[in-house]
C-alpha cells in the first residue's frame, strides 16, 4: 500500500540514468522514501510486470524510446496502475494523446512541480483504493459474521421493509409457528399482529420515521395456528442488503417468577468466585470499566489491589485445603470491614480487589491502615496455627488518564508490588510522577520528555544569529536540549522524533515559546533590542488556539510581535502545505515575521517558497557544506541574490571556520550562525557591538 510513510515503488522508463536519479530526488526532497527501478528500453518491460508497482513515469516519446508503446502495454497488462506520461515542452497534442491512451496525466518534461504534485495525487488515490478494498473486505466479513449470528440467535429477529418481511431468522419462524422462513417472507407484518394492537404499531412506525431512535411496544402476535402470544416488540432503524428497513426483536412475555429467580441465581453464580462468594475477576473488570466511564464524567472512584503477603510460603506450609479456608475467612473480614458500598472481588489466587466510591485520598489511606491494623491485632487460628496475615495494598484513583480497566489494574498492582518489595503490610497510593521518574531513570525517552514538560526540566539555549550587512537589532535562535537523569544530553533529533511519535510536540512548542518569551522580555527590559527565532513543529501548524495564547503571552511579557520570529521547516511545509501556509498567514497578520528553515533549494522547495514568501530563509546545512565547490558557490550566490530581490533575508547556519565565513560573505548572505561565532548558551550574552 502506498501509505504516506511507506516507500514508493516507482517504475521509471528513462534512457538517462542521471535523469532517472533526478526524478527520484524530487520525491525524496519532498520527504517520500522511494524504491525506483529504471528501465532503459520498453523491450524489458515484460520481466518487471510480475512485480508490484505504485506508480509508473514514462519518458517523453522519442525515436530512440517508444514510451507510448510501453504505455499501451502497461494499460493492457496492469490497467489499475497509475501511469504518468512525460511529454516534450509546449506540446498539448502529446498531452491529449497520452490521456487518450490511458495515462493518468500528460506532463511537460520541464514541469517538475506539476509532475510531483500529480504523482502524489495518484499515490493518494492508490492509498484510498487500498483502504476502500480493505474496508469492503472487512464489511463483507462483518456482514457474514452478522448473518451467522442472526441465523443462530436465540432471540427472534426479522427485517421489515414497507410492511413486508425481507429476512427472518429461525427463532422468529419458530416463535410464530410457521413451517419455513419462505412462508413468513410473503406475509405482511400487520397480519401477525392482533387487530387491537395494529394502530399502536402503525404509530410506532410513524414515530420511527420522525425520530429514528429504538422503540419498544408490548403487543400480541398471531401465530400461524391462530393462537396469540404476548411479546415485547423492539423496533430499530437498520440497513439490510443496502436497503433501509426496520429491525424487529420479538421477546416473549416475562417468564414466571420461579424461572426468573433461577435465571438470577445462574447470573449471580456466573459472576461469583465459587470459593469466597466474592465477585470473580471478569465481573470486577466489567464493573471497573463502567466505573471508569463514570469517572470520566466526574464521578469519583478508586480501585485497590490487595496482595496477600507471603502467599507462596503460606500455601506451602498450610496446603491447598487449609489455604482455601483461610481465603474464605479473609473474604468475610473484608466484607465486614468495608460494608456494602464497596465492591470486592477475588482477583487472583493471592489477591483481592476493591472498587470504592471515593477518590484515593488520605481518608481512604486511613481505611486501609485500619484494615492492616486489625489483621495484626486479630490473628487467625487455622490448622492449629496462629497466623497474622497482612496485605501489600496498591490504590489508584479512577481518572481520565487511564485508558482502560486493565490500565488501572496494572497501576494498582505495580504499587502493591512496590509495597511487597519493601516488606509488605502497608498501603501505597499510585503516584504517576514517581512512576514517570522511574521510567525516565530506566531510559524511557517518552517518560523523560513528559517529566521535562511537567517539571520544567528542559534546557533552553540561545545561539546568536549575526548580521553581515549591519543593522541595530540583536538576534538569537532558541534551541531546546533534554538532559537525562544521568546528566547527559539526549540527541535533539532523537527526542524530537520521540516527541512527535508520542504526540507531545505541540506541548513542547508551547513550553519553548513561553520560556523564550519570558527570558526575552527580561533581556529587552535591560535595554537590548533583541529578537528571537523560535521553531514551530509540524504538530503546531494546525493549532487554531495558538494565536490567542500568543497574544496573551506577548502582553504578559510586554513584547512586540515582531520581536518573536517563528521558523517553519521546509520538511513540514512540504508535508502539510495547507496548514503551514495558513499558520504563516495568521502569524503575519499578528505581526510575527516568518522564517523558512532547512531550505534545500530543490524544485519542490522553490515552489513552496514562492507560496510562503517568508521574511527569512535559513539555508540547509548541506548547502553550506558544499561551499568549497566553486560552481556550487556561484549557484548559491545567484539564489541569495534572487531571494534578496524578493526582500527575503538569508541565514547561513553551521559556520564552523573563518574560511566558511569568508565564502559566505562573498555569496552575499545576510546572517550567519554557528560554533565559530559562539556555541549555544543558556544566557543571551554575545557581544554584538563590542566596545573599541
Amino acid at each position: 500500500m502506498a501509505a504516506e510513510h511507506s516507500a514508493i515503488r516507482l517504475l521509471l522508463l528513462e534512457a538517462s540514468q542521471n535523469e532517472a536519479e533526478r526524478l527520484v530526488s524530487l520525491f525524496r526532497n519532498a520527504g517520500r522514501a522511494t524504491r525506483a527501478q529504471r528501465l532503459a528500453d520498453p523491450a524489458g518491460l515484460d520481466e518487471l510486470l510480475s512485480q508490484s508497482w505504485d506508480l509508473a513515469i514514462l519518458a517523453p516519446p522519442s525515436p530512440e524510446l517508444d514510451s507510448l508503446a510501453a504505455l499501451r502495454q502497461l494499460r493492457r497488462r496492469i490497467p489499475q496502475l497509475a501511469v504518468i506520461q512525460r511529454v516534450a515542452p509546449d506540446d498539448p497534442a502529446a498531452v491529449l494523446e497520452a490521456l487518450r491512451l490511458g495515462a493518468r496525466d500528460g506532463i511537460a518534461s520541464d514541469h517538475d512541480e506539476h509532475l510531483l504534485l500529480a504523482s502524489l495525487r495518484e499515490l493518494g488515490n492508490l492509498a484510498e483504493r487500498h483502504e476502500r478494498r480493505r474496508l469492503e473486505q472487512a464489511l463483507a466479513e462483518a456482514e457474514q459474521r452478522c448473518q451467522l449470528l442472526l441465523a443462530n440467535a436465540v432471540e427472534a429477529v426479522a427485517y421489515v421493509h414497507d410492511g413486508l418481511h425481507i429476512h427472518v431468522n429461525s427463532a422468529y419462524v419458530e416463535l410464530l409457528g410457521y413451517p419455513s422462513a419462505d412462508d413468513l417472507e410473503i406475509t405482511p407484518l400487520m397480519d401477525l399482529i392482533a387487530a387491537a394492537d395494529q394502530p399502536a404499531l402503525r404509530e410506532a412506525f410513524r414515530q420511527l420515521r420522525d425520530d429514528p431512535r429504538p422503540l419498544e411496544l408490548d403487543c400480541r402476535c398471531v401465530r400461524q395456528d391462530g393462537s396469540t402470544l404476548g411479546v415485547t416488540l423492539g423496533l430499530t432503524p437498520a440497513i439490510y442488503l443496502d436497503e433501509p428497513c426496520v429491525q424487529l426483536h420479538l421477546r416473549e412475555e416475562r417468564a414466571a417468577p420461579a424461572a426468573e429467580a433461577l435465571e438470577e441465581q445462574l447470573r449471580e453464580v456466573r459472576f461469583q468466585d465459587i470459593l469466597t462468594g466474592l465477585l470473580n475477576r471478569s465481573r470486577m473488570l466489567e464493573l471497573l470499566e463502567d466505573a471508569l466511564e463514570r469517572a470520566r464524567l466526574g464521578a469519583p472512584a478508586s480501585f485497590a489491589y490487595l496482595s496477600i503477603d507471603r502467599y507462596p510460603t503460606l500455601l506451602a506450609e498450610l496446603g491447598i485445603g487449609a489455604m482455601d479456608e483461610l481465603l474464605v475467612v479473609l473474604a468475610e473480614r473484608l466484607r465486614e470491614h468495608f460494608g456494602t458500598l464497596v465492591t470486592l472481588s477475588r482477583f487472583a489466587d493471592d489477591a483481592f480487589t476493591a472498587l470504592l466510591p471515593q477518590a484515593a485520598d488520605a481518608s481512604l489511606d486511613s481505611a486501609f491502615e485500619r484494615l492492616l491494623g486489625r489483621q495484626e491485632r486479630q490473628p487467625l487460628t487455622l490448622a492449629g496455627r496462629t497466623l497474622a496475615i497482612s496485605y501489600s495494598i496498591g490504590v489508584v484513583s479512577l481518572d481520565s488518564q487511564a485508558k482502560s480497566a486493565g490500565d488501572l489494574v496494572d497501576r494498582a498492582h505495580r504499587s502493591a508490588r512496590q509495597v511487597a518489595q519493601r516488606g509488605g503490610n502497608a498501603c501505597k497510593r499510585y503516584d504517576p510522577q514517581e512512576e514517570l521518574a522511574a521510567a525516565a531513570n530506566r531510559g524511557n525517552l517518552v517518560a523523560m520528555v513528559k517529566q521535562a514538560l511537567q517539571q520544567n526540566g528542559f534546557r533552553l539555549l540561545f545561539q546568536p544569529v549575526i548580521g553581515l550587512r549591519g543593522g541595530s537589532h540583536e538576534y538569537y535562535e532558541a534551541l531546546l536540549r533534554l538532559i537525562n537523569p544521568q546528566g547527559e544530553e539526549v540527541s535533539p533529533a532523537e527526542f524530537a522524533r520521540t516527541a512527535r511519535d508520542s504526540g507531545l510536540s505541540g506541548q513542547i512548542d508551547r513550553w519553548v515559546i513561553h520560556q523564550a518569551m519570558r527570558q526575552l522580555g527580561e533581556h529587552r527590559a535591560r535595554g537590548h533590542g533583541t529578537r528571537i527565532f523560535v521553531h514551530l513543529s509540524g504538530a503546531t501548524l494546525g493549532d487554531l488556539e495558538l494565536l490567542p495564547w500568543l497574544r496573551e503571552t506577548l502582553q504578559a511579557q510586554q513584547l512586540d510581535a515582531e520581536a518573536v520570529i517563528f521558523q517553519l521547516s521546509e520538511e513540514d511545509l512540504l508535508a502539510q502545505p495547507e496548514q503551514a501556509l495558513a499558520m504563516a498567514q495568521r502569524l503575519r497578520r499578528q505581526g510575527h515575521p516568518v522564517t523558512l528553515s532547512g531550505f534545500a533549494a530543490g524544485d519542490p522547495p522553490l515552489a513552496a517558497l514562492r507560496l510562503l514568501v517568508p521574511d527569512y530563509v535559513k539555508l540547509s546545512g548541506k548547502l553550506i557544506k558544499d561551499l568549497a565547490q566553486p560552481d556550487h558557490q556561484e549557484r548559491l550566490k545567484a539564489l541569495v541574490a534572487e531571494l534578496s530581490a524578493q526582500n527575503v533575508q538569508t541565514i547561513a547556519p553551521f559556520v564552523e571556520s573563518a574560511s566558511v565565513l569568508a565564502q559566505l560573505w562573498q555569496v552575499g548572505v545576510h546572517f550567519i550562525q554557528g560554533y565559530y561565532l559562539q556555541e549555544p548558551s543558556q544566557a543571551m550574552d554575545y557581544e554584538f557591538h563590542p566596545e573599541h
